[in-house]
């Protein structure tokens, strides 16, 4: 009885046990998003004072930009055409200047451009190597000085106005 039972547990042991492999992939995609403030969407640099025509004005848009990003990203802006225009008069668009700056909720280590003239050409205005979620970017938008729009009001106006489109764009980086 011991030699069926040892013969019995001898051919039932031959029986191998194999592992089987599987393959586990994260696969990460990138993901940019970029909204502009619902309640900052038109902006307005009004020359109302002598002042304003001599020096300039700004208009500074806190929290004007929100972003989320998975790594790094640039944000760029560009001007729907080279200049502004009204009838048969226009405003170079290169004499607005766009300033960036970190907002309330910030991405560490991002570099902010300063004074960048506003072109129909993209222009990088924030670079981070970082991302993030929910990152506020605020922007200040400034207006020539000089009395450069003296010429531009058109009789019969008020305001005389001159509009473009800006394009605010993110891309990995």
């Amino acid at each position: 009885m011991k030699k069926i039972i040892i013969t019995s547990i001898a051919i039932l042991g031959v029986v191998a046990v194999k592992a089987q492999n599987a393959t586990l992939n994260v696969r990460l995609k990138p993901i940019q998003t970029l909204v502009v403030n619902n309640a900052q969407k038109i902006v307005n640099l009004d020359y109302i004072t002598k002042d304003d025509y001599a020096n300039g004005v700004s208009s500074l848009n806190a929290d004007h930009l929100n972003i989320f990003s998975t790594g790094g990203f640039q944000v760029k802006v560009k001007s729907a055409n080279s200049a502004l225009q009204n009838g048969n008069k226009n405003i170079q668009a290169n004499t607005i200047q766009i300033k960036a700056t970190a907002g309330s909720d910030a991405v560490n280590g991002a570099q902010y451009a300063q004074n960048v003239q506003l072109s129909a050409n993209e222009t990088t205005l924030v670079s981070s190597s970082n991302g993030g979620v929910d990152k506020k970017i605020s922007i200040e938008y400034k207006g020539a000085g000089a009395n450069t729009y003296l010429d531009n009001y058109i009789a019969g106006q008020d305001p005389t106005v001159y509009t473009t489109e800006l394009t605010y764009t993110i891309v990995s980086q």
